[in-house]
């Protein structure tokens, strides 16, 4: 391939590429997503994972509405929670369900 042929396949896709990219826009443009608040992030759950994918931490609500933060062990052995809303406002858990710790 001559040098005058490669700069002209250069400037034909350069030029083909601006043109696709603008009319693309144009014939496929969706709607624009906006943030809810300037400065908040809103959602239901927040999940803290390891590298493995296991969740280790966890901020939301339950079922019933009632909201809580669960911290897990690394070997899972162990989890504290920490609910407002629950009558045992922290409780240190094995994994088994036995409390280890609680404090109203």
């Amino acid at each position: 391939m001559s040098y005058g042929r490669f700069v002209f396949l250069l400037i034909t896709v350069f030029v083909g590429s601006m043109l696709g990219g603008a009319l693309s826009e144009r014939w496929f443009g969706g709607a624009v997503v906006q943030a809810q608040k300037a400065n908040g992030v809103n959602a239901e759950e927040f999940l803290l994972l390891d590298s493995k994918g296991k969740a280790r931490a966890g901020l939301g609500l339950d079922a019933n509405g009632e909201v809580g933060l669960v911290l897990s062990s690394k070997d899972g052995t162990r989890t504290l929670r920490f609910s407002p809303d629950d009558r045992v406002a922290i409780k240190l858990q094995e994994r088994e369900g036995r409390v280890l710790w609680a404090a109203p």
